[in-house]
């Protein structure tokens, strides 16, 4: 899918030269993140578990890797599962060593699953703990040391503000448990990391966005039609890493509304079908 993405504020080359360590980035948002601040000249660490192609899934670390390079920034393609502390440990100081240090960090990984507890294996409710939760928690450790040596240091995690409505949570606990659990860790790190400069904010779509998630986990293809492009949320997430003196820290943040602010008043482009662009459906977690 070929992205389109808005020049919004005039912010270009804020990220020229800066890194950014992004799990699960080798396909759909999180690919999308890594090609826009690519444009801007950043350092791309592709962390993902994706190395070898998927019959279903197009897009590996490495095909991303090119991808990046040819937008103008500088890749590293890691193999990395957000669960194993020592390989997230070993990717980071890669990392480090390859750019000189660590500036940001984008929590995009993600695993999804929309069952009740009746319904939700152990193995399932595990993957989804350690894939969303535990890993804000691990990679938010393990780069602190690194994020507190940047002049703009940030951790943004890709999870929706806490909505504790029993709808919410009757159909799909555990799901919704990993995610507000991103969220409230998000929250706390927020104050932990102040004094240091480091912002921390959270960051989720308005509207369903065209990726395998929503193929293959929530509904089928002929939902994109009701969805928007990754682009929208690299937009948003491009917004959120050039924004200074943690004015956005704590923050639980929604795409549209971040884009709003900061002067997008036509969001048709981003619809995966701009004939539909008035079809959208709402994201889980947010009111109509």
């Amino acid at each position: 899918m070929t992205e389109e993405y808005l020049t919004l504020t005039d912010n270009s080359g804020a990220l020229k030269g800066k890194t950014i360590f992004i799990t699960g980035a080798s396909r759909g948002i999180g690919r999308a993140i890594a090609l826009k601040c690519a444009a801007d000249g950043a350092n791309i660490v592709i962390a993902a578990k994706s190395a070898e192609p998927h019959p279903k899934l197009p897009g590996t670390i490495h095909s991303v890797a090119s991808e990046v390079e040819a937008a103008g920034g500088k890749a590293l393609a890691l193999q990395v599962d957000v669960r194993d502390e020592q390989r997230v440990a070993e990717a980071m100081e890669q990392a480090a060593e390859r750019f000189g240090g660590i500036d940001a960090v984008v929590n995009n990984a993600g695993a999804i699953n929309l069952t009740n507890v009746e319904s939700t294996p152990p193995k399932r409710y595990d993957l989804m703990q350690s894939i969303n939760s535990r890993a804000v928690y691990l990679t938010a450790h393990l780069a602190m040391p690194y994020l507190k040596q940047s002049a703009n240091g940030h951790i943004l995690s890709l999870s929706p503000p806490l909505n504790l409505q029993p709808k919410w949570l009757g159909p799909f606990a555990p799901y919704a448990l990993s995610k507000f659990g991103m969220t409230i860790l998000s929250m706390g790190l927020a104050e932990e990391l102040r004094e240091a400069g480091v912002s921390v904010t959270t960051l989720w779509p308005r509207t369903l966005v065209a990726t395998a998630a929503i193929e293959f986990a929530v509904g089928n293809r002929e939902m994109f039609e009701q969805s928007r492009k990754p682009a929208v949320m690299a937009d948003a997430a491009y917004e959120v890493l050039v924004t200074e003196n943690g004015l956005l820290t704590g923050r639980q943040l929604i795409d549209e509304e971040l884009l709003g602010e900061r002067g997008v008043n036509d969001f048709t482009e981003y619809a995966h079908n701009p004939a539909k662009a008035d079809q959208l459906a709402v994201d889980l977690f947010l009111e109509p």
